[in-house]
């Protein structure tokens, strides 16, 4: 019996044998597809406006957070190797990862950034270094001002998807509720270090925040 199993084995049509290995390496690659869209934080668009909604949405996210990592920047450039240097950095850093995960994202779905990119890299910097020169309760106040603003707008994408449909967004969802934690963290570090103590306070958040407010609307257009 092992001898005609054996036989059998061996006069098996060659032609057979790469059909049945070009047709597993075809289910192995569409496994590894299937499994590569299942992690994908961004769900395929299921109409242009649902298309064009997400696209808003991550258009100003990866705007915000390089706009912030140029605060960041500037407000190193000046107070880096100072005694605040060490938790600016600290929150600097977690604004890189941000932005790494929004480059991330936006290459998978082929979202085009905003054209305004140059600008917010000059203005950003230049927010962050004049800020700096106030001093570190200057700085503390930018990023205040700046890290409230993000978390509310982190807060209201959060209530839309919630309304459309949040099994759908999960994993969307779970990324932009970490950023947002992150901000409230940063927001709060600032507080804890005397950003509000710089004088003219109120007048600086204020108009710090009405920039961002006009910098999100433009970014989710253009």
């Amino acid at each position: 019996m092992q001898t005609a199993a054996l036989r059998a084995f061996c006069h098996w049509p060659q032609s057979n044998s790469t059909a049945m290995i070009r047709q597993c390496l075809k289910c192995r690659a569409l496994t590894l597809q299937q499994s590569s869209r299942a992690y994908g934080v961004i769900p395929p668009p299921r109409d242009s406006e649902e298309k064009e909604m997400v696209h808003r949405m991550l258009r100003v996210d990866h705007a915000g957070e390089y706009g912030a990592n140029r605060i960041y920047a500037g407000q190193m450039a000046v107070l880096g190797r100072s005694k605040t240097g060490p938790f600016i950095q600290e929150m600097w850093d977690q604004e890189k990862k941000h932005l790494e995960k929004f480059n991330e994202i936006l290459a998978e779905n082929r979202v085009r950034p905003t054209a305004l990119l140059p600008f917010w890299n000059i203005a950003g910097f230049a927010l962050g270094a004049s800020s700096a020169l106030l001093g570190k309760e200057g700085a503390m106040a930018c990023t205040v001002a700046v890290e409230e603003s993000i978390t509310e707008h982190y807060n209201s994408q959060i209530r839309t998807l919630m309304e459309k449909d949040p099994e759908r967004y999960t994993e969307l969802l779970q990324v932009i509720k970490e950023f947002r934690d992150d901000e409230m963290e940063h927001h709060d570090t600032g507080l804890a270090h005397d950003a509000e103590n710089v004088p003219g306070y109120w007048l600086l958040k204020n108009a710090i925040q009405l920039g961002c407010k006009a910098a999100i609307y433009v970014s989710q257009r253009i």
